[in-house]
């Protein structure tokens, strides 16, 4: 007889087809997802607990501080004085007449009085210089005494009676005092100035009691003209 391998032949366990599908199911779901194996969702587990912890959010915490400003008004009232009783101008100046000696008739409006100075005379209306050569002369058309508005009165200083002789020595608080038909009014001194003969902003009408003096400076010359300034005393 030949020798015959009688050894049994060797098979491979076969493999169940069941279980073989399911390998490919697996197999092509895991490439499907790109090859992750983590959970998409973003919460962690908690092993120990067995609980799901949602994530905390932190939020700053943010302080706002008003800061309030508060604004004090303060009304300040002054006294009230006499001049709002008093009658204001209502005519402006004259023009300086070009007929300086031309003569004149009008009638004084009063006296003028200046205690500083030794000075007590008559008041007379004009400015022409023969109206001044008689004594002190009101500006026409400039406030009357008393009224609100700018009394102009202007005087020699060295020919005939040189009323205004001592202007320069008149100070601040200096009384000038005029009476007329109206009263008597007292005027303080405010200030002295040197100006122009041409300054004739100085006999300008104001919103207040006021006067002004003026006469030639320096002494024996018509170069310039002394101002004194006053206002009416309260």
């Amino acid at each position: 007889m030949n020798d015959v391998d009688r050894r049994p032949a060797l098979r491979r366990p076969a493999v169940p087809l069941a279980a073989l599908v399911v390998l490919i199911v697996v197999a092509v779901g895991f490439f499907a997802m790109g090859g992750r194996s983590e959970p998409s969702t973003i919460a962690s587990f908690d092993a120990d607990s067995a609980t799901t912890t949602a994530p905390t959010t932190t939020v700053a915490a943010t302080t706002t501080t008003t800061t309030t400003t508060t604004t004090t008004t303060t009304t300040t009232t002054l006294a009230t004085t006499t001049t709002a009783t008093l009658p204001r101008q209502t005519t402006r100046p004259i023009d300086p007449p070009l007929d300086a000696r031309a003569a004149e008739t009008n009638p004084p409006i009063g006296h003028i009085a200046i205690p500083e100075i030794g000075l007590d005379s008559q008041l007379e209306e004009g400015i022409r210089l023969t109206t001044l050569d008689r004594g002190p002369g009101h500006w026409p058309g400039s406030a009357l005494p008393g009224q609100i508005g700018n009394v102009v009165v202007a005087g020699h200083r060295t020919s005939h009676n040189a009323e205004f002789r001592h202007l320069d020595k008149l100070e601040p608080g200096d009384e000038v005092i005029f009476t007329t038909d109206a009263g008597t009014h007292t005027y303080l001194v405010t200030g002295t100035q040197i100006v122009t003969p041409d300054s004739l902003w100085i006999v300008y009408p104001t919103d207040a009691p006021t006067a002004t003096l003026f006469a030639c400076h320096p002494l024996g010359s018509t170069a310039e003209r002394i101002v004194v300034n006053l206002a009416l005393a309260t």
